[in-house]
């Protein structure tokens, strides 16, 4: 009741209304709303708290877009010939399928893959200390080709007829298989994000709902002597969306400095995850869509609250 601090409650009738406006307008709005207890601390803990899950559910969608294409085009027109033979006739067979690709419509180069190319691309998988010179290991051949000019049919025809013991293994099924499993880790960010926001528009209606039953005498007062609605839904609005603001901001910037730090730890697996420099523009709008949600949640609420009491 600080607010109405020197109101009479027994004033004359007929002198309320002239002195109504003067005192609604001498009372700041957000003065209805306590500043440091009640419902502050949570609006600031929710706020801060979805922040850092929307930022990381951000960074990780946009993270997961940018490989699926980059997928995409990386592994568009390529393919790999695995040419199994007897050691002595290898160096053979490979010249014959080089050269029969290189003669294909549609390839645009083939290059066989050096020894060593071939014993790290298995390295990952044997590690380092298994010994590759006694093991029968194929000879593969890089294919990259124009998609559309490209007839893998074609090619498959020819190489049994010409080098039966080649294999023509194209990439497409692959691209297909990690473009879409990163397309669905996409939508799986952009849910966790309307989860967020859910829940911050769920936790500020309960702490705006409080708010108005907490200080319902103050507004039931401000109300007789002439306090507009408006007044009363700016008050609790505004505080509301600072309050947000402030705690998402925080949580923003929390949530930034362990995307940097992952990405610094952990380079060649967080390097392609971590957030581009366009994506950084989004991340610092967060604290901006928390202050929006707040302030609509907030104006809805106590909107709603104040019709029922009429």
């Amino acid at each position: 009741m600080s607010v109405l601090r020197g109101f009479d409650p027994h004033i004359n009738p007929h002198r309320k209304r002239a002195g109504s406006v003067r005192l609604a307008a001498s009372v700041r709005p957000g003065a209805l709303v306590p500043a440091g207890k009640g419902t502050g601390p949570l609006v600031v803990l929710a706020a801060a708290t979805t922040a850092v899950l929307a930022v990381f559910a951000l960074a990780l969608a946009l993270a997961f877009g940018r490989l699926a294409a980059g997928w995409e085009t990386a592994l568009a027109g390529t393919a790999t010939v695995k040419l199994s033979a007897p050691a002595a006739d290898l160096p053979e067979k490979t010249a014959r399928a080089v050269a029969l690709l290189g003669a294909t419509p549609g390839v645009v180069s083939a290059r066989a893959l050096e020894a060593h190319e071939a014993r790290r691309l298995l390295e990952p998988w044997l590690g380092s200390d298994v010994s590759l010179e006694l093991l029968p290991l194929p000879q593969l051949i890089e294919v990259f080709a124009d998609p559309e000019r490209f007839d893998p049919a074609a090619l498959r025809q020819r190489l049994a007829a010409e080098v039966p013991e080649a294999e023509l293994i194209e990439h497409g099924r692959w691209r297909a298989a990690l473009a879409s499993g990163a397309r669905a880790l996409r939508l799986m960010g952009m849910a966790a994000l309307t989860l967020s926001a859910t829940t911050l528009v769920v936790l500020i209606a309960l702490a705006a709902s409080v708010a108005l039953a907490v200080n319902g005498a103050t507004i039931r007062v401000l109300r007789l002597v002439g306090a507009r609605d408006a007044f009363i839904l700016r008050a609790f609005t505004r505080r509301f969306a600072l309050r947000a603001f402030l705690g998402a901001a925080v949580g923003a910037g929390l949530a930034s400095l362990a995307l940097l730090s992952a990405r610094a730890h952990f380079s060649e697996l967080a390097q392609g995850l971590g957030p581009a420099r366009s994506d950084w523009a989004l991340i610092a709008a967060v604290p901006v869509w928390a202050a929006l949600v707040a302030w609509i949640t907030t104006w809805i609420a106590a909107r709603r609250v104040l019709q029922k009491e009429g």
